[in-house]
């Protein structure tokens, strides 16, 4: 059973005539003349990159020579023009295509759906970010004029060769701009899918982050294609791979990005995994690129690039932070095991693959405890070290009415309601009725699951809120109360009295257009309990309303949180589509394996002063 413990007012005066005059918000695809407008100015962008590329190509523009050849005296030096050009563009591209990236998902996050991707500000430098990495891909390839660039280049025409990491970068930009088109396409057939883990969603953040690899294999190329005499500086190359792999840390992690502002729809354990992965890639790649130090610069870059876009987003544009993972436990991991193991690339993988899923796993537990809104907790321990190590691990059995969602649950909204007990999933009998109270209305709508009237006897008589029973979890990852897509974001943790009673730590919204359940995370469980949804006339949903006493079941949590989503949509189809986007993912990944083995066959680096002697042996593998 389940008794409320968050004490608010359903309904607040005049709420109901805001949210008529509101703008209307689309559960399925876009407005059609959102559709052309966007159409159109991704064709006049995709027509000027084409005209401009054909001027330089044929000698009538000469705008892009002169710019390659000022990037050439600049940090592209050492690399001729094709490639000193091409990679600060996808750089600074990246740059604000991640932060139009955490920008969209916190709005999404606090204020729900938007009324269309043009109505939304954050959609502009995500697309500006993704189109300037398709756009650096394009330069890279119609940069080199007679001239071959490279063993590893690949022939277009009979006098055209273009540079393996440009095609690959500008096949980057194009696989995450398709996943603009492909997500209202989704939105239309599934409705809304409000998760990052979305298939459509997932190739936005794809495509962006492993551009770093192509940038990485052209960085190569370019260096090659000078020569001995024409290199770079050491330190000068030393920090461009340093901050490549520190943007492909940032590219990995962008996945988190749920659990970064503390609203995951996957389980807590997940988190670790990820991070582990993160690290485990990038880093690695970072130590056997770079040299010494290479990981630790790695992340150094990452924490100055990612953790200003947190500021940026929560501090300067006022929306939600998102807490920023450390990483640099796992880069001194990394560094440790080199000191023995840095002429040994598959060793070395190995060896900090198991320090960061232990070491590591260890030092972010600790630091979550301060910086995650939902901190990792004991439950998780044995096996987000095992995933963080082996990458999979049975997850320990499910007990109780949380795993079995059997039982009714009952939530009670109401100074002095009285929560029934239902039945017991595993055959046990009746058992007695509790109280529940809650306060009255605070400011905005809010209540307080302690405040009430002022009372000459006891007024604070009653005890702690009984939230579940003692039986229904075992040690759970979390149990809490969340309130989102309200204008804002509210987490409540909590706390636990005893076996089977919590209780809140503070006042919940229940009113407007925010919405609020109760979640517990118990093993592979995800459940919830809604406690109250708005009217949402989009997807023909009716307000759940928390009245003083009602009856709810525990049910699976996606159903709350992706309350738009489409339910007639027949199986078959989901598993098509989603056979689509994974075949694109598949190419993307296997064409940039292919590029790296390509540059490893052709052009096999040397061990120079930069890296000392146990550094670069790995470029070629890394």
């Amino acid at each position: 059973m389940l008794e409320h413990v968050t004490g608010m007012s359903a309904t607040i005066g005049g709420a109901g005539a805001r949210l008529a005059a509101a703008p209307a918000k689309p559960a399925g695809g876009a407005a059609l003349d959102q559709i052309l407008i966007a159409s159109g100015a991704a064709a006049a962008l995709t027509a000027a990159l084409l005209v401009l590329g054909w001027g330089h190509r044929s000698g009538r523009i000469t705008v892009l020579a002169r710019a390659a050849d000022l990037a050439t005296r600049g940090p592209g030096r050492g690399t001729p023009g094709w490639a000193a050009l091409p990679i600060p563009v996808a750089m600074v591209s990246l740059m604000v295509a991640l932060l139009g990236m955490y920008w969209d998902i916190s709005l999404h996050i606090s204020h729900g759906r938007d009324e269309g991707p043009l109505a939304n500000i954050a959609h502009y430098p995500i697309l500006v970010g993704l189109f300037g990495i398709f756009t650096a891909g394009v330069l890279a390839v119609v940069l080199p004029r007679g001239e071959r660039p490279g063993a590893a280049s690949l022939r277009i025409t009979r006098d055209w060769h273009a540079p393996a990491g440009g095609v690959l970068l500008a096949g980057c930009g194009f696989y995450a701009l398709l996943g603009f088109p492909l997500d209202d396409v989704w939105h239309r057939i599934f409705g809304q899918d409000v998760t990052l883990w979305g298939p459509t969603h997932l190739m936005l953040i794809g495509g962006a982050g492993l551009s770093l690899v192509a940038m990485m294999v052209l960085e190569r190329e370019g260096r090659r294609a000078c020569g001995d005499t024409g290199q770079p500086p050491g330190w000068l190359r030393y920090a461009r791979r340093c901050m490549h792999a520190g943007g492909l840390l940032i590219g990995l992690s962008v996945f988190q990005a749920e659990y970064d502002f503390g609203v995951p729809q996957f389980r807590l354990v997940h988190q670790p995994l990820l991070i582990a992965l993160a690290a485990g890639c990038a880093l690695v790649a970072a130590r056997l690129w770079a040299g010494r130090g290479g990981a630790v610069f790695a992340v150094l870059f990452y924490m100055v690039v990612r953790g200003g876009v947190s500021v940026l987003v929560g501090g300067v544009i006022g929306e939600l932070w998102a807490a920023v993972p450390l990483y640099f436990a796992e880069a001194l991991c990394v560094e440790i095991a080199a000191l023995v193991l840095a002429r040994r690339p598959l060793a070395l993988g190995a060896v900090s693959g198991v320090l960061i899923g232990t070491a590591g796993f260890g030092a972010e537990y600790a630091y979550g405890q301060v910086a995650f809104r939902l901190p990792w907790t004991p439950d998780i321990v044995a096996e987000g070290m095992a995933m963080a190590v082996a990458e999979r691990c049975r997850g320990r059995r499910v007990r109780g009415a949380a795993g079995r969602g059997a039982a009714r649950q009952v939530v009670a909204a109401g100074g002095g309601a009285r929560a029934v007990r239902g039945g017991d999933p595993r055959g046990g009998g009746g058992g007695r009725q509790r109280p529940g109270r809650l306060g009255p209305a605070g400011p905005h709508g809010h209540r307080h699951p302690h405040r009430r009237p002022r009372r000459r006897r006891a007024p604070h008589r009653r005890g702690p809120r009984r939230v579940l029973p003692a039986d229904a979890v075992d040690g759970p990852a979390w149990v809490t109360v969340t309130g989102w897509q309200g204008q804002g974001l509210h987490v409540d943790r909590l706390v636990k009295v005893r076996e089977g009673v919590y209780r809140t730590s503070g006042p919940m919204p229940l009113h407007g257009e925010w919405k609020t359940l109760v979640r517990v995370h118990d093993g592979r469980t995800l459940a919830g309990v809604p406690v109250y949804l708005p009217d949402d006339p989009a997807i023909g949903a009716k307000e759940l309303p928390a009245p003083p006493r009602f009856t709810r079941d525990l049910q699976g949590e996606r159903t709350i949180l992706q309350r738009e989503l489409k339910t007639d949509v027949p199986g078959w189809l989901w598993a098509a589509c989603s056979a689509v986007v994974l075949l694109c993912t598949l190419a993307l990944v296997l064409s940039l394996g292919w590029g790296v083995a390509r540059i490893a066959r052709r052009l096999p680096d040397r061990p120079g002063p930069a890296a000392g002697r146990d550094g670069e042996r790995a470029g070629a593998g890394a």
